[in-house]
């Protein structure tokens, strides 16, 4: 007979937490052996798997208090505007239901929550229509722009011809934008390529040079982050073309573009450089880099997804301008393929001077033109998640496959240099050379500043016997062979 001690349970008298278990002798034994505590057996009600927990944030109590509060601020909204107040506004009638919807949410919500509870889950609501509110208005923008739009989109001459032979009564099977979409590339190129490295350098002068100039620098890009597109072009007007004579063109649009593009990039680039962790540059610094391979190799890499988002805000921000290019490039219905000479047009100008006509078929037009710019312009996100989605120091799918090319042709070189170390013949080592034990240094004494030249036990040793033991030194000429 062998007593096992059995875990109590909580709740449960002392008394009952310890059994006794009859135990057979023999070889029973080994597989329960004395002393062993063992698991006490489970109750009727914990048989069964556990019951899974939700962890989810929406229960059933809040779609009901979100039924509840619809219906309930509906109702009381109609029983305003209609018995008690002459009002008859649509917008006033969907405000005060929504405000109505909010407080009978907040009320219905704390009856069974906390007031943190209930100041939590109203601001959710809010924020949330909110963001319900701002997409459907894009879908109603892009939508309306779609179905006006979508005449003129069905037909190929709309994307490769222009409207040089196209008059305001033909039809949509003859004419096109090909003019606008060639002018809008050319002007966004030739301003990317102007303002991109000017406003990367002057954030990264911003964020690294630090001082006084600086910070009149960062106040002046603040500053003209809200000038006016219309002044932009007067600008480039005034010195472009009237001071230098250069003449209106796609690239006297471009700089004015440029004007605009260029502190929306500076500013945004400042923002995603100075959340740069100081700790990246604090280790390249300790492992000796300098400042400039630090921003090279670190600071850049590590911001490059914000740089691309600084980049297409700037480039959103000039793609969509119509007075600036109207004043320096001037409006042309043939296509212009060389923006340093002659008026050049662009997308939204386009949409603009189509748009304005009374006629159906170039409103159609127009409307198709405001939808390739959007296009355009959903193209231009896309590249950018796609250039600067990864994370810094995440390798793309080649980079990751010529790395483990290049680490197995190291792999192999390594390999083939310790095969050919192995392969050399090992010079004999004569026994006298591997058993002598090497001599030990000669002690100097601590005072040996006291002794004269001739009695140092260095000069000692130094005169000592050529033939001595352990001083490796051999008189004659065998010596010298």
């Amino acid at each position: 007979m062998t007593t096992d001690l059995l875990p109590g349970r909580p709740g449960q008298p002392e008394a009952a937490a310890t059994a006794t278990t009859a135990v057979q002798a023999g070889p029973a034994d080994e597989v329960n052996p004395p002393g062993r505590t063992v698991r006490p057996a489970l109750l009727p009600a914990e048989r069964g798997p556990e019951p899974r927990r939700s962890t989810s944030s929406v229960h059933a109590t809040d779609l009901l208090a979100l039924a509840g509060a619809a219906l309930g601020s509906l109702a009381l909204t109609t029983l305003l505007f209609v018995w008690v107040a002459p009002f008859d506004t649509v917008l006033g009638f969907v405000v005060v239901a929504y405000l109505l919807f909010l407080t009978v949410y907040g009320v219905l919500i704390g009856l069974d929550e906390s007031a943190v509870a209930v100041r939590d889950k109203v601001a959710a609501v809010l924020v949330q229509s909110l963001a319900a509110l701002l997409l459907c208005a894009l879908v109603l923008v892009v939508g309306y722009t779609l179905w006006r739009g979508h005449a003129a989109l069905g037909h190929l001459n709309f994307f490769v011809e222009d409207m040089s032979s196209t008059g305001p009564l033909q039809p949509l099977s003859d004419g096109g934008v090909v003019h606008a979409i060639i002018g809008t590339l050319e002007q966004i190129g030739i301003s990317l390529a102007i303002t991109v490295p000017l406003g990367l350098a002057c954030a990264v002068f911003l964020n690294e040079v630090p001082g006084r100039y600086a910070r009149f620098v960062r106040t002046i890009v603040e500053a003209m982050t809200a000038l006016p597109s219309i002044v932009a072009g007067l600008f480039i007007y005034a010195t472009v073309i009237l001071i230098l004579g250069l003449g209106k063109s796609g690239f006297a649009a471009s700089l004015a573009l440029g004007v605009m593009m260029l502190p929306i990039i500076i500013r945004a680039a400042d923002v995603v450089i100075r959340l740069v962790p100081s700790s990246l540059r604090e280790a390249s610094y300790a492992l000796g880099a300098s400042q400039w391979r630090t921003v090279w190799t670190v600071v850049l890499p590590t911001s490059r997804s914000g740089l691309t988002t600084a980049v297409i805000l700037g480039t959103a921000r000039g793609i969509g301008e119509t007075s600036p290019v109207l004043l320096t490039s001037g409006a042309t219905a043939e296509l212009n393929l060389n923006p340093l000479d002659g008026p050049q047009v662009s997308l939204p100008l386009a949409t603009f001077q189509l748009v304005s006509s009374p006629q159906q078929t170039l409103i159609a037009r127009g409307f198709g033109s405001a939808a390739l710019l959007m296009a355009l312009v959903l193209l231009l996100f896309i590249v950018a998640r796609v250039i600067g989605g990864r994370g810094p120091g995440e390798l793309t799918r080649n980079q990751r496959h010529r790395r483990v090319v290049a680490s197995r042709r190291d792999a192999d070189r390594i390999a083939a240099r310790h095969a050919r170390e192995k392969s050399w013949p090992v010079e004999a080592v004569p026994d006298a050379a591997v058993a002598a034990p090497a001599a030990a240094p000669a002690e100097v004494p601590a005072d040996a500043t006291a002794y004269g030249p001739a009695d140092t036990p260095a000069h000692a040793s130094a005169e000592a016997p050529a033939d001595a033991p352990g001083t490796g030194r051999h008189a004659g000429p065998a010596a010298a062979e």
